[in-house]
């Protein structure tokens, strides 16, 4: 049989991260490349005894289908908790639960987006949502990220010269690939620009609870008095990936189609994994559990850049995050990056190319992302002096 796939679908691409977790799956090679949670972080025992009481006290709740918007109680503390925590949420404005924060960034796009219409993105940016966008037929149009967030008069420029723009797609806070946050300073120009052209702004803020250093920055969608973010979260990062609980929090008129698009996807999210995000919200020391994290990966992540300057020293420069789960290494110019990451896989230290991050990945790039969440402190001494080693063996090091 000869398959004719759809437009949409023919010329997308593996996500090049998933391909590379499959490859290195039951393999003895350090995982600098995932971007999983650090399984110490999950509260395991929690976990299980909240999964028993379910059970034993409303079964049927849990195993039985559910509203497309979500189990009514986890929103109601969401809807607080993102008030009293980040304020912001308006009157206006609706949660409801999906199934992980990817899915969010699918039914916003699907409810926005005609095939070539454009969506401005950060350049790099998280290679899941760009497939997303890729997927619906959207054109991507990325603006170059400075050490506090896009470039601000390039972000403009693109809004003033291409057709069709509805969106505009960021990552504030710890950004995935680079690790930046985006300033305070940033925040409001980009809203003030979205308001001037009347496109709708995209905040995925799956990170944004894992500051380990500095002082919080106000989400855009605090700064929302027209309607016109769609903020996007996730447990994913503090409770457990595996689960698949995100939430959307967008003005009730988007919400709705947003529902009726979910509708044709999966009916609603799983309702055992949306009892137990909110057993974990209201009946264990969340504040606490949120807190050791940001201590587990403010140590890691110190670990990691002590030992990329003990061992490559002045031949890189990296990203100085202050919270979540990555670092931007950039190596000298004249390091062929794809051969430095093979080479490093071939020694059992398995990477991401920055060009996998990139709107247009035929753009020069000699970056890497290094995840310091997942492997383990032994792995990442041992991960980045193999680094170095790779380093040597360019003669550049």
């Amino acid at each position: 049989m000869n398959y004719t796939f759809s437009n949409r679908i023919a010329a997308l691409q593996p996500s090049i991260i998933r391909e590379i977790l499959k490859a290195t799956s039951g393999q003895n090679v350090i995982p600098f490349s995932a971007g999983n949670p650090a399984p110490e972080t999950f509260p395991i025992e929690a976990i299980r005894t909240f999964t028993q009481s379910i059970l034993e006290q409303d079964p049927v709740t849990a195993l039985q289908y559910g509203i497309t918007e979500g189990y009514a109680p986890l929103r109601d503390t969401l809807t607080r908790h993102l008030q009293t925590g980040f304020d912001t949420g308006e009157a206006s404005d609706e949660l409801f639960i999906v199934s992980g924060a990817q899915q969010g960034i699918e039914l916003t796009c699907k409810v926005f987006c005609n095939e070539g219409d454009t969506i401005i993105c950060e350049s790099p940016s998280f290679i899941g949502s760009l497939n997303s966008f890729r997927a619906s037929g959207a054109k991507l149009v990325g603006v170059p990220m400075e050490t506090d967030g896009m470039d601000i008069e390039k972000l403009e420029h693109a809004l003033q010269t291409e057709k069709n723009v509805k969106l505009i797609y960021v990552i504030p806070s710890f950004q995935n690939p680079t690790g930046i946050t985006t300033s305070l300073e940033k925040r409001k120009a980009i809203y003030d620009l979205a308001k001037k052209y009347g496109v709708m702004i995209l905040e995925d803020n799956p990170y944004g609870e894992l500051r380990f250093s500095g002082e919080d920055v106000a989400t855009i969608k605090s700064m929302d008095d027209e309607g016109l973010v769609i903020y996007v979260g996730s447990f994913s990062k503090i409770l457990s990936a595996g689960l698949r609980v995100g939430y959307v929090l967008a003005p009730h008129e988007v919400v709705q189609k947003m529902v009726v698009a979910k509708q044709g996807e999966d009916v609603h999210t799983a309702m055992l994994p949306q009892i137990l995000a909110y057993k974990f919200m209201t009946e264990y020391n969340y504040a606490e559990h949120i807190s050791s994290i940001r201590d587990i990966y403010r140590r890691k992540s110190a670990l990691m850049i002590s030992k990329l300057q003990e061992h490559m020293g002045e031949s890189i420069t990296f990203t100085h995050p202050d919270g979540g789960l990555f670092l931007w290494c950039e190596l000298p110019a004249h390091i062929p990056m794809l051969d430095y990451a093979k080479t490093a896989a071939a020694e059992g230290v398995a990477v991401v190319p920055g060009t996998a991050f990139l709107v247009d990945e035929s753009e020069p790039c000699n970056a890497i992302r290094l995840n310091f969440s997942t492997p383990s402190d032994e792995q990442i001494v041992k991960g980045i002096e193999k680094l170095g080693q790779v380093l040597n063996k360019f003669g550049l090091n």
